[in-house]
């Protein structure tokens, strides 16, 4: 809890295991994380301390502490996500490998699949207090498939907490053609272009999701009451 008694603001990382080909999406990283520890908030990621993910929670750690950075990992890819230089020894559901060190890396929970995976990361930003949301960095398939579910489920009404997407050099520019493009041939609602909103740096994604408003085209269903 803070000291006004509500819940930390928490923010779900997306963003890939590999470290790219530009100095820019490392140092994207560093930037947020920063500006994260100077506002006391919490990072939920994808648990691998490898490319930009290890950047992150690294930093964010550095700042904060370990308490700061929650990872959350399939035991499938703990061997692939993870840089073979940093970690410490354990036994994750019955077998051995090397998880991130929590004093470097934070708090990585291990769960069975890919689904638990996001739905976790889903939750403890949605259990935040004001300001909690998605921020998807530079990344791969993974990176977009897990910032495409989670706008998804946003239109869908299973939350509503913002999505952000920053967009560093330019990376995401045709994500964005890609949706006003959607727009005009009648796929998506032009009520809700707001679901996924553009950041060009770190501060502006960080107060993108504290003035979030819910985008008026989304559905309201009731999940699980139906």
């Amino acid at each position: 809890m803070t000291s006004n008694g509500s819940p930390p603001t928490k923010i779900a990382v997306f963003c890939g295991a590999s470290a790219g080909n530009s100095p820019i999406f490392m140092e994207s990283a560093r930037e947020l994380a920063t500006h994260m520890a100077s506002l006391n908030i919490q990072l939920v990621y994808g648990g691998g301390n490898s490319g930009i993910m290890g950047m992150l929670a690294k930093t964010l750690v550095s700042l904060s502490g370990p308490q700061s950075v929650h990872g959350i990992i399939p035991d499938a890819l703990v061997k692939y996500e993870r840089d073979p230089e940093a970690g410490a020894t354990v036994k994750p559901t019955g077998e051995t490998c090397t998880l991130p060190d929590y004093e470097i890396y934070g708090y990585t929970e291990v769960v069975s699949d890919m689904h638990t995976r996001k739905l976790k990361m889903a939750q403890a930003v949605m259990k935040g207090g004001p300001g909690s949301g998605f921020i998807a960095l530079a990344g791969g398939f993974g990176t977009f498939e897990e910032l495409m579910e989670m706008a998804t489920w946003n239109q869908l009404g299973i939350m509503d907490k913002g999505v952000v997407v920053l967009n560093q050099d330019g990376f995401w520019d045709d994500l964005f053609k890609w949706v006003d493009k959607s727009i005009t041939a009648g796929f998506i609602k032009q009520t809700n272009r707001g679901i996924m909103l553009e950041a060009r740096n770190a501060q502006e994604a960080v107060k993108l999701l504290k003035e979030y408003v819910p985008s008026p085209g989304r559905f309201k269903l009731q999940w699980g009451n139906e």
